[in-house]
């Protein structure tokens, strides 16, 4: 189990340490380490606290269930400040380590959605673009309202690797829900250069067998670039 670890609290995520893992690490008892949180619970504001410490449950081994407290950096600042004993100091470098660590990751993550949310509105626009192309240059035919269906399956194909129902399967797409929600930035990014580039044969004036045969020529030199 690591030491520390990303909680969701309030629609945001924050780094947390368990009180039952602190009480392990510096060989205490957890219902000691407890009531020292349960006394600073008294001596500060309900505001004051919360932001510190988040009360839960955990199962224990009978299958009953205990209270334990996740706590921040500062929470666990303060509970371990006055920690003392001959192994305190090496487990008090390694959580300050931790949290480092996982800070680092927790802005990595955020940094990974931030992107991901830029790419996704620039699919939504990008879409738009190969379906109002194909509306205004696909000649009318029982098989137009089947183009960007079947040009969305070759990009996948050509992407993943995978069809849409794998690719459903592979990340457990549920029903609406669209395998969009499921892939990283850069993967939209490679969808979206795929559909603009349809988008640009198409109003060459080319059709879907010649689009199709070009992209699976060309997509190791496409996807690498």
């Amino acid at each position: 189990m690591l030491l520390v670890e990303i909680t969701q609290r309030n629609n945001e995520e924050v780094l947390t340490a368990s009180s039952r893992q602190v009480a392990d690490k510096f060989e205490k008892e957890h219902r000691h380490v407890l009531e020292s949180i349960d006394k600073m619970k008294e001596q500060l504001s309900t505001a004051e606290f919360s932001a510190l410490f988040m009360e839960g449950k955990y199962v224990a081994s009978n299958g009953k269930k205990n209270k334990e407290y996740l706590m921040t950096r500062d929470g666990f600042s303060l509970l371990v400040m006055g920690f003392t004993g001959e192994k305190v100091l090496r487990w008090k470098l390694d959580y300050i380590k931790a949290f480092n660590e996982m800070e680092k990751e927790l802005k990595r993550l955020y940094s990974e959605r931030q992107k991901w949310e830029i790419e996704r509105q620039k699919g939504i626009l990008v879409r738009h673009i190969l379906t109002d192309t194909i509306k205004m240059k696909v000649t009318d035919s029982p098989h137009k309202k089947f183009m960007y269906p079947n040009y969305t399956k070759l990009i996948y194909k050509t992407i993943f690797g995978k069809t849409v129902k794998e690719l459903q399967e592979h990340y457990g797409v549920k029903r609406k829900e669209s395998i969009r929600e499921y892939v990283t930035a850069d993967e939209l990014k490679q969808i979206e250069s795929m559909e603009m580039l349809v988008s640009s044969l198409i109003n060459c004036g080319w059709g879907y067998n010649q689009i199709k045969g070009f992209i699976q020529e060309n997509s190791v030199k496409m996807l690498a670039g």
